[in-house]
Order: structure tokens, then sequence, then C-alpha cells
């Protein structure tokens, strides 16, 4: 094994089991769970989704992360930038003494003041190939902590690259994950990508691909989210269909339907099959939360909470699917945003940045459904609903049926 590069833990979970509990766990998450997912207190009901918080891909970077504490007891360690997208457990690892290297304003990392005897830790998001290489030279130990399904998206998207497709994805260009998965490309000379945010960009893209138009205005509008020297004119002609893995799968599933048909509708029927590939790249975890949180709609509620990470891809889009099945939604990032003492509660607005206070958001009596993205620790879960019932005034009751 190359002693400079680990991939696959260390093998010191029994070293860390007691503090990743105390850190992490929730006797009222636990308490939810043994009631079927319900757990009514007072005039209060709270479903909580059936798949919630932390996914296998979060649980084993966390896991690792602190392993490599144990693992590496005197040695200077470093984390390219957030092991995932949750404040409260990038801020328990910044406790155990890992210094966190944060992105310029150009999206750039400074690894200048890293030296070989130093440890950095790839995040579960993992890096770009020239990020990977400029650590690489340094000869500093490299304990990678990139998710397998983030993987098979780059194995996707390198394919494409080899056979001389362009690779489309669908995602945020400035999110680690995506800078991270097309810059794959780079493997092959001409390797390149777009990245298409949502279904407006990829119509501009569509019809692009079937009449043309101005390229030069789209060179400007993608800028930031097209590989060095794209050209539209030709690097359209040939393309394949990725994701960022914590993006609406439907809402995937349908660009990548959209830009088919145009191909079709441009080259014809036999066109496509020489022109045109897709895979289906949202992780398993992701789907398995998405689905959770619909199948909890079936039954009515009156308000539904989402705890996680305002910066959270996959929390944001959960809270973005409640809400667009007319169900009042607030999206908080942990247990601070009730207000016990006003009554308001802090959250982030649908398809917005800035946070804001509701007031007179919780019913005297009802349903709150509770979900969290995968990058959301259960205590962070347990707390919410503590702060909750605290506002309903009723911790007396849940203090019986959590002990």
């Amino acid at each position: 094994m190359d002693s400079t590069y680990y991939r696959r833990g260390f093998g010191l979970k029994a070293e860390i089991e007691s503090q990743l509990t105390v850190d992490y766990h929730s006797t009222v998450v636990e308490a939810l769970r043994a009631g079927g997912y319900r757990l009514t207190v007072g005039p209060l009901t709270f479903r909580l989704a059936r798949e919630f918080g932390f996914c296998y891909g979060v649980d084993r970077a966390v896991d690792y992360a602190y392993e490599t504490r144990v693992k590496f007891p005197d040695r200077t360690l470093y984390l390219v930038g957030e092991i995932i997208h949750n404040p409260h457990v990038n801020q328990k690892l910044r406790g155990m003494g890992i210094n966190f290297l944060l992105q310029d304003g150009e999206g750039g990392f400074d690894f200048s003041g890293i030296v070989a005897e130093d440890v950095v830790i790839l995040p579960a998001f993992g890096v770009t190939r020239g990020d990977f290489d400029r650590l690489r030279a340094i000869g500093c130990v490299l304990v990678d902590t990139t998710c397998g399904s983030v993987l098979n998206v780059w194995k996707r998207v390198e394919s494409y690259a080899r056979d001389d497709f362009t690779a489309i994805i669908h995602g945020k260009h400035y999110h680690e994950e995506t800078k991270a998965t097309a810059s794959q490309v780079t493997r092959y000379p001409r390797g390149r990508y777009l990245v298409l945010f949502d279904m407006d960009e990829a119509r501009v893209v569509c019809d692009f691909i079937e009449h043309g138009g101005d390229a030069a205005a789209l060179n400007a509008r993608f800028a930031r989210a097209t590989s060095p020297g794209f050209d539209f004119t030709t690097d359209l002609e040939r393309v394949g269909i990725a994701n960022q893995t914590t993006m609406l799968s439907g809402a995937s599933l349908a660009i990548a339907e959209e830009i088919r048909r145009s191909i079709e509708r441009r080259h014809g029927a036999d066109g496509v099959q020489s022109r045109f590939r897709s895979f289906d790249t949202i992780c398993s975890a992701t789907q398995e939360r998405q689905d959770a949180v619909l199948a909890l709609l079936d039954e009515p509620l009156d308000v539904m909470v989402v705890v996680g990470g305002y910066n959270s891809s996959n929390t944001c889009h959960l809270a973005e699917l409640v809400h667009s099945r007319g169900t009042r939604t607030f999206h908080i990032e942990d247990a601070d945003c009730v207000e016990t003492e006003t009554g308001a509660i802090r959250h982030q607005p649908i398809g917005t940045k800035h946070e804001v206070r509701a007031e007179q958001w919780l019913p005297g009596a009802g349903m709150i459904g509770i979900t969290a993205g995968a990058s959301t620790p259960n205590n962070k879960i347990g707390e919410t609903i503590v702060r909750i019932c605290e506002l309903a005034g009723v911790t007396g009751e849940l203090r019986a049926l959590t002990g």
C-alpha cells in the first residue's frame, strides 16, 4: 500500500465510536424510530421521514476524519474545504485541531503552507484533478474520503471524454463536487464539459443544438460553466449526460430527455444512437431521502421542517421538493433557528440564499413533518424537535417519552 495515500480507512472504528456517539447521537431520534417514525407529544405529532440524515458516504467521511486524528496524533492535519456541508460537523473537526483550507475569491486553494510531513484530508465531494496533482507533488499524506457515488460519476464523465463526447453535467458549476467532476475530462486532450443548472439553461442549449444561433452570447452566458476553449458550434455534436449526485432526480432526468429530443430533432433517431449518452448518476442515498419525504406527504402535514446546512445542495433540494407539493416548508440550519423567546422561526426560503424570520408558524395542534439532508447528524434533528416542544410548552411530555 502507498504509505502516503489512504482510501480504505485505518481500522480504528472502535477507538472513535464513543466520541461519535457523544457528538452525534440523539435519544429523541431513537424514540421516533422505535415508534414507527411517529411521536405524539401533547397536541403535536412529529412524523420523521424514514430515510434522513447521514448517508453512508457522509458516515464514512466523518469516521475517516476522526480516525485520521487518532492515526496521526502528532502530525499537522489539513482539510481541503469542508468535509461535508454541515457547520456543526465541521466545527467538531476544527475542535480536534484540523486546519481548514478555504477557497479564495477565485475558488482556488492555497497549498503553499503544506509540507511533506503533513496530512491532508480530501472531502466527501472530492477535489479537482489539478488540486489532487498539486498535493501529490508535495508528497504529503492524503486521506481520501471522496464518496463512492461521486467516484461513479467521475468514471462516467471520464468515459465520455475518452470517447470524444462532451460531458453535460446537471449541477451547480460553483459546487465542489461539480468542479471535481468536471475536472475529470482533463484526463484526455479533447475532454470538455458544460454545466447546466436547470431546465431553463438546458432549453437555451437545446435551441442552439436544433437551430444554431449566437455562439458568442452562449460563451458569455456559460463562461464559468464550460471547459477552457469550449466551442458551442462544435462541442455539442456528441454529448453525454451526468449530474451532481445531490440534484433532484426528476429534474436531472427531465433535462437529459430534453437534450435527447433536441438531438433527435436535429439528427434523427439514428443520430441519437451515435451522438447521445445518458446515465442517471443521482446517488441512491439522495434518491432514498427524496422518495421518503414524498412518502411522508401521503399523510397531510400542517408544516414541514427540513434541517441542514444552508449550503447543502441535497438539503436545499429536499426543501424544494416538499414546497413544490404545496406543504408549508421551513429549511432551517439547526435548532437555534427556532426562537423560543419570540415564537418565530429563522429559515432560508426556497430558491434564496438569505435567512428570514417567520412569525406564528407553529400550529397549536397538528402534524409536523421532519427530515434532514444527508449531511445532518441525528443530534441536530433531535435538538430541533426539543426546541419545537419548548416553544409549544410540552417539554415535560417529551422528556417522559424519550427518557
